[in-house]
């Protein structure tokens, strides 16, 4: 038995929302309140003086890659603010890399470089090209994914290895970008990247396993316990070796997507199965692209650009008929929406799945929208009425909104509603999408609270303030909305008796402090199941 006293502890429970002593038995939480709980269970308990910092559940991101992420601290940090930045990391990795070794990168952002490049015969105004790479490399292959992880930026030598030509047909729901000439840039978007994909030699789920467990530490000192994953097979089976090995130091819900529903539903598979440390979530499904290489689905074009309506990959009927297939087997879905006609269409959808639960006498399945980043003024009120879950990630407001204005206008209104979804009862679980962004949660508080980047763009209401959430609402975002959303609501995402003990530790109270203050803020110790994983 463990009691931890003399803190502040925000237990996130109306009925007693805060407490100074908390006693933990084994796993669980026995009991919270006052001092008189020292001479309670004191004599019995090792005891914790925590010196008046304070305590909150611990934190859960509900989207991330999680191998995708494990592996990115492995690659060159491509985020610059310049092209000559980022070209510079390239060229100080290509130095040491092994003759002929594959050089992988992640995080260019060509939308917010200084210096992007004019438009040229072989080059697309913006972007990278494969000759700028080239220059670097010209006997090592080099790939570099995206910010948004919907783009890919290769070398010609890489492009050579996938036997990407100018006769290669752009792929269904993608696209090679090409020069004036029509060869290929070096740019791949959306499925375009699985041409180049599929010669990179893949870690092994042995490797995936131990990049998760080399990453379990940095994500803890983030104040994070839990995650939800969108990654795939070799994901789950790193993950599934980690719990056996006793290694999985993380509550992880783990989706699984749509070209395994069947095999899923084979298995006999369900949203919910498997434990408090690895369960089944949700079939993950993309139903368009992203802001960023302008491919999300929009009902009207995109600003000076008036051809492009982005990319939609299925219609509300198509989704409905997997949606009504997963739902049969009990299993939820989480489909990944963007831009207002892709919300429109997974809403149409989903409205027509909420019909045939009833319908079948099915459980009505906790379903959720990945991102909602754009949402038309007809359908924004939708997701409350139909009870599905907004997983949105606050971050991606601030990163995105300089590209929102630039190509959606006056509609980025309603991008990254937050408070427009609370009004209309919708329930939110936040996220980061890492590694498109990173998944310090303290930076999503910042960004829901402020709408603010840390240098204080674009002015001090923030962007489009009215969307702002208070600290409770943004905190509960990263707790109770993730622990409802995987059907843990009844012993995880708050403290108080009974629920499991995740909890972390802070110097600063994220309640009293300065926005700014969230920036800075980690995790001092932190606590899963009733374990300390990190110490004071």
């Amino acid at each position: 038995m463990q009691i931890l006293y003399n803190a502040r502890i925000h237990t996130l429970e109306a009925a007693q929302p805060i407490a100074s002593v908390i006693v933990i038995d084994g796993e669980r939480i026995l009991a919270l309140g006052q001092d008189d709980l020292l001479d309670q269970f004191g004599v019995k308990a090792e005891k914790h003086d925590l010196a008046g910092r304070t305590v909150l559940p611990g934190l859960t991101d509900a989207h991330i890659h999680l191998q995708h992420y494990a592996l990115s601290l492995r690659k060159i940090d491509c985020e610059t603010d310049t092209l000559a930045g980022c070209l510079r990391r390239i060229g100080e990795r290509v130095a040491v890399a092994a003759p002929g070794e594959w050089v992988l990168g992640h995080g260019w952002n060509q939308n917010a470089w200084k210096d992007a490049p004019p438009e040229s015969a072989q080059r697309v105004a913006g972007f990278g090209n494969a000759s700028d790479l080239d220059a670097l490399a010209p006997d090592h292959p080099v790939y570099l994914t995206a910010k948004s992880l919907h783009a890919a930026w290769a070398n010609t030598t890489a492009l050579r290895l996938a036997g990407i030509t100018a006769d290669t047909p752009d792929p269904e729901n993608g696209k090679i970008q090409r020069d004036s000439q029509g060869n290929p840039t070096g740019i791949l978007l959306e499925s375009a990247m699985d041409l180049l994909d599929q010669v990179i030699p893949q870690p092994g789920a042995d490797q995936v396993a131990q990049a998760i467990q080399e990453a379990q530490p940095v994500l803890w000192r983030m104040g994070l316990t839990g995650v939800h994953d969108f990654d795939r097979r070799t994901c789950f089976m790193a993950l599934q070796q980690l719990r056996a090995d006793g290694k999985l130091h993380l509550r992880v819900t783990k989706s699984i997507p749509v070209d395994e529903l069947e095999h899923a539903v084979e298995l006999g598979l369900h949203s919910g199965f498997g434990d408090d440390w690895l369960r089944i979530g949700s079939i993950k499904v993309f139903m368009d692209g992203a802001l960023g290489p302008r491919t999300a689905a929009m009902i009207q074009p995109y600003l000076n650009d008036s051809e492009n309506f982005g990319i939609l990959n299925l219609d509300g009927e198509e989704l409905f008929e997997i949606s009504r297939r997963a739902a049969g087997s009990g299993l939820s879905m989480a489909v990944h929406a963007i831009g207002d006609r892709a919300n429109h269409a997974v809403l149409e959808a989903y409205q027509q799945l909420r019909h045939y639960e009833r319908e079948n006498k099915l459980p009505a399945l906790r379903h959720r929208i990945e991102h909602v980043q754009l949402i038309h003024p007809s359908d924004a009120g939708r997701l409350g009425e139909l009870d599905i879950i907004a997983s949105m990630q606050p971050i991606h407001a601030t990163s995105d909104m300089l590209m929102a204005d630039q190509f959606w206008g006056e509609r980025a209104a309603l991008s990254y509603a937050w408070q427009t979804q609370l009004a209309h009862g919708a329930r939110l679980a936040f996220g980061s999408d890492a590694p498109v962004e990173s998944p310090n949660p303290f930076w999503g508080l910042h960004a829901a609270i402020t709408r603010q980047r840390a240098d204080g763009t674009p002015g001090p209401d923030g962007w489009y303030p009215s969307q702002r959430l208070g600290i409770q609402a943004a905190i509960e975002g990263f707790t109770l909305g993730p622990a409802f959303t995987t059907g843990m609501e009844n012993h995880l995402g708050k403290l108080v008796p009974g629920y499991l003990a995740d909890l972390i530790v802070l110097e600063t109270d994220p309640f009293g402090c300065t926005p700014h203050a969230l920036l800075e803020m980690e995790s001092s110790a932190t606590m899963i199941a009733g374990q300390w994983v990190t110490k004071l």
